[in-house]
């Protein structure tokens, strides 16, 4: 994949409902230019690939698109086939996956590590934060340290890009002096979306979402979560979230740095982990 394949991945996109927008794709090709792939036919893009290194201890696969019109054609097991192959020196890879796409992950080998889901609300309810601020470029080296040992590898570049196309939506929680929780968000095609929220705390991931809301405005806004608190979803449910679909995380080899999901109250998004 190139940067002029771009449009085309926006297409396949729309083409599916998907919230990318360019800079999604920008930043796949920025941080593992060599890890995107296109599928061709009759000189147009029909089907994509993308993946994501994490230091040397996992690695990601997502953006499996095809086109409507070429589907049950095997492009997209080729596809997987193929970000498999470029991923081989890397002992774990990791995928967020659909119902649907859990069968055919399955084959290659994945397992199920836990169950998310994916959240909206065409204008979530306002809500009361306390002890959380606005993140600057200060707060950014401590953020990631903190992020490290929960995501379970080095994601810097990544939060760095979402902090710096959304900085209205990065907030820190501090407590005693150190990070004790931080959220981030991005624009998407059909809504804001809230994520990674990062704490080991469920009353700071309340103040960090609402925080993250009152910056909202009107737009709708979209949020991955991970099925380990009925609490925090009777809560995001309270301010107008519905659950849309399923999301099942799954891993192939050892998964020896799963990080800590249960201090993740919102992931970054199937794409990015």
């Amino acid at each position: 994949m190139a940067q002029t394949d771009i449009p085309a991945g926006l297409r396949l996109c729309r083409a599916s409902g998907w919230n990318q927008t360019e800079s999604d794709w920008r930043c796949f090709l920025d941080f593992n230019p060599q890890g995107c792939r296109v599928v061709e036919a009759e000189g147009r893009v029909v089907g994509t690939v993308t993946t994501l290194r994490f230091e040397d201890r996992f690695s990601w696969i997502s953006m499996l698109l095809v086109d409507p019109e070429m589907r049950h054609r095997g492009i997209g097991s080729m596809l997987l086939g193929e970000a498999l192959r470029l991923l081989n020196d890397i002992p774990t890879v990791r995928l967020d996956a659909t119902p649907a796409g859990k069968l055919v992950y399955d084959k290659f080998g994945f397992v199920e590590e836990y169950r998310l889901v994916r959240m909206r609300a065409l204008s979530p309810k306002s809500t009361t934060r306390s002890g959380v601020h606005l993140m600057t470029d200060s707060d950014l080296p401590r953020v990631l340290e903190f992020d490290r040992e929960v995501f379970g590898a080095d994601r810097g570049a990544i939060l760095r890009h979402l902090y710096g196309s959304a900085p209205e939506y990065a907030f820190v929680a501090e407590s005693a002096g150190d990070v004790h929780g931080f959220a981030l968000g991005r624009h998407g095609w059909n809504a804001e979306h809230l994520g990674p929220l990062v704490t080991p705390d469920e009353a700071v991931a309340r103040s960090l979402a609402s925080a993250y809301l009152s910056r909202l405005g009107p737009r709708p806004c979209l949020l991955d979560a991970p099925q380990h608190s009925g609490t925090w979803t009777a809560w995001l449910k309270s301010l107008g979230f519905v659950a849309e679909r399923p999301f099942i995380r799954m891993f192939r080899g050892p998964n020896s740095y799963p990080g800590l999901p249960d201090h993740q109250f919102a992931i970054t998004g199937p794409e990015f982990g």
